[in-house]
């Protein structure tokens, strides 16, 4: 029976837009929704605010992961594509780097020869893409799958500090934005940080304090310039 070990590295590239999209959404979202209430707005311009700033998030994100995770994907390319050329012209040369690799990593010269040849006759490319390059499948740049994630992942961490806004009375709503935001940056981190294998303590700590410090920074901002209205 075939065995198949799984590693966190396989996720990283889901993982971190997914991530990156669900913190965001929270922290933008519920310091938005904290800044415009401290300015002595009303429930309904709270909401409207927070609306926007959650569909105008997600594009944002979709954009923006997009064409970052393209650009490195058409490096990628670029480089595969050299790679290509290089083995058509200069088989032979291309050999014997990929058996010089070998032996750098500690593989007896005759045996990285070996080893050379043999992965050259079955997929030539394959072996220098991912010996020469550093490029595996598991870690190639999916652009659409980032955009998505990013996007989605944003939306549903904007939706909660929306919710609790909604649900909670008018006179606690900053204390309960920020009680609940904060709660789910802190399982975020934790989550996060279990899935890619790493402490959940300092995952949840990291993501908490930055979300306290943002919030605390628009609510001074919202309660300054509500002030001066």
């Amino acid at each position: 029976m075939r065995h198949r070990e799984r590693h966190t590295v396989e996720r990283i590239g889901w993982l971190r837009a997914a991530v990156l999209g669900a913190n965001d959404g929270i922290v933008s979202t519920s310091s938005l929704v904290i800044g415009v209430a401290a300015a002595q707005a009303t429930r309904s311009e709270v909401l409207i605010a927070g609306v926007a700033g959650l569909v105008a998030g997600a594009m944002s994100m979709a954009a923006g992961e997009y064409v970052s995770v393209s650009s490195q994907a058409d490096s990628e390319q670029a480089e595969i594509d050299r790679e290509k050329t290089e083995l058509a012209s200069e088989p032979e040369s291309e050999r014997r780097e990929l058996a010089e690799i070998y032996v750098s990593r500690g593989v007896d010269p005759a045996l990285a020869r070996q080893v050379a040849e043999e992965l050259m006759e079955h997929d030539a490319l394959g072996a220098h893409r991912r010996d020469e390059l550093g490029i595996s499948d598991e870690l190639r740049a999916r652009p659409v799958q980032a955009g998505l994630a990013s996007a989605g992942t944003f939306a549903l961490g904007a939706a909660l500090p929306l919710a609790i806004a909604v649900l909670a009375s008018e006179v606690y709503a900053i204390a309960a934005v920020s009680g609940g935001s904060l709660v789910s940056l802190a399982v975020l981190g934790a989550l996060a940080a279990r899935a890619g294998g790493a402490p959940a303590g300092a995952g949840a700590l990291r993501v908490t304090f930055w979300g306290a410090l943002a919030m605390a920074i628009t609510a001074a901002v919202g309660r300054l310039f509500g002030s001066w209205a």
